[in-house]
């Protein structure tokens, strides 16, 4: 098992509009290919105007298989239209993360 850590920054005061948006649009199409992620969230503390979301692969070829899939899907595709169109994306971040042996995650 292998987690993707995203975090994306958001221009400020545009946080509620760009999760309205990816609700509206991505939400669907990335759950129906990624299947639901084990977090996603915005921070009421640190650092501000940043969405974390957290996804679970089986491995590096399942996370790539998918995000391949992904890619190509005409929801997704749509998604990312309305969110480039909105420009609120500041910058990303990715991390891949690793459980330690005794992490036990259940779907």
């Amino acid at each position: 098992m292998i987690f993707d850590h995203r975090i994306y920054t958001i221009r400020p005061g545009k946080i509620g509009q760009h999760v309205d948006t990816y609700g509206k649009y991505g939400y669907g199409p990335q759950t129906a290919i990624l299947g639901k992620p084990v977090l996603y969230a915005t921070a009421e503390s640190g650092e501000l105007n940043t969405i974390v979301h957290i996804w679970a692969y089986e491995n590096a070829a399942d996370r790539e298989e998918k995000r391949v899939r992904l890619a190509k899907d005409p929801g997704w595709i749509e998604y990312r239209k309305q969110s480039a169109q909105n420009g609120f994306l500041v910058q990303q971040q990715n991390r891949i993360l690793v459980p330690a042996p005794f992490f036990d995650y259940k779907r």
